[in-house]
């Protein structure tokens, strides 16, 4: 089984539950893990799962909408990389670096 991987991918975004965290941008930081079978043994581009989409995926899953809860993005994300590349399996982590405990 080949796992592509793209790891500390660091967007911008309005996600959270808070008006001040829709209001101001903050970072997220993406980790992506797509299970792809044997794709691209072939050392074909046209064969294999192309890694320079994936960024592009992700920030388009983020730029569309505002989510409030961590794990609706991190589903919405698991969605579009598997309606793209039908993975046999996808792994997304999603870090929210300034959260800041107790802060309402």
């Amino acid at each position: 089984m080949i796992t592509i991987a793209i790891r500390d991918l660091r967007l911008t975004g309005r996600h959270g539950v808070h008006e001040h965290e829709k209001e101001q941008s903050q970072e997220f930081v993406f980790d992506v893990e797509l299970d792809v079978g044997e794709r691209g043994a072939s050392d074909r581009l046209e064969d294999a799962v192309d890694y320079r989409e994936i960024p592009r995926i992700v920030q388009e899953v983020s730029d569309a909408r505002s989510y409030d809860l961590l794990e609706a993005l991190a589903i919405a994300v698991v969605d579009a990389l598997y309606a793209r590349f039908v993975p046999s399996a996808v792994r997304v982590r999603v870090t929210k670096p300034a959260v800041e405990p107790g802060v309402v």
